[in-house]
């Protein structure tokens, strides 16, 4: 069975059993590349990075999905930054961008271990070029 009508075979039954990894709701538009303002005084705060142990817990599928999840968040914090280096300001908390560069990293490297895990080459190939392609 060929790696394509698997990952096919897979997306097909996610989308069948979508389950959400925000509880926020769906904004539209432009404010998807913008973070929520913040109110005067109030402190911006993040969690922090995955780590790889943790990872290493989760599905394919599930580290798939963070993985896009985390790409809309490293644009949305790149639009941020841009907007406020255009008016002259300095971005606050911008550790959130190491944050996210470091759980991405972790993510292709937890995806590789389990593409080298594979007893079949040639799936292990094909797993390998899918990893180094995201």
């Amino acid at each position: 069975m060929s790696l394509a009508r698997v990952l096919r075979a897979a997306f097909s039954r996610a989308l069948l059993q979508h389950r959400p990894l925000s509880t926020t709701p769906r904004a539209a538009g432009l404010e998807d590349f913008f973070d929520t303002p913040v109110k005067e005084g109030e402190k911006v705060t993040a969690g922090r990075a995955w780590e790889a142990a943790d990872l290493r817990l989760k599905s394919w599928d599930d580290l798939h999905k963070l993985w896009y999840v985390l790409l809309k968040e490293r644009n949305m914090l790149k639009s941020e930054k841009d907007n406020y280096k255009a008016k002259g300001l300095v971005m606050p908390n911008g550790r959130r961008q190491t944050k996210v560069r470091k759980s991405m990293c972790r993510i292709k490297y937890v995806m590789y271990e389990r593409a080298r895990a594979e007893t079949d080459p040639v799936k292990s190939e094909q797993l390998k070029r899918f990893v180094n392609n995201l």
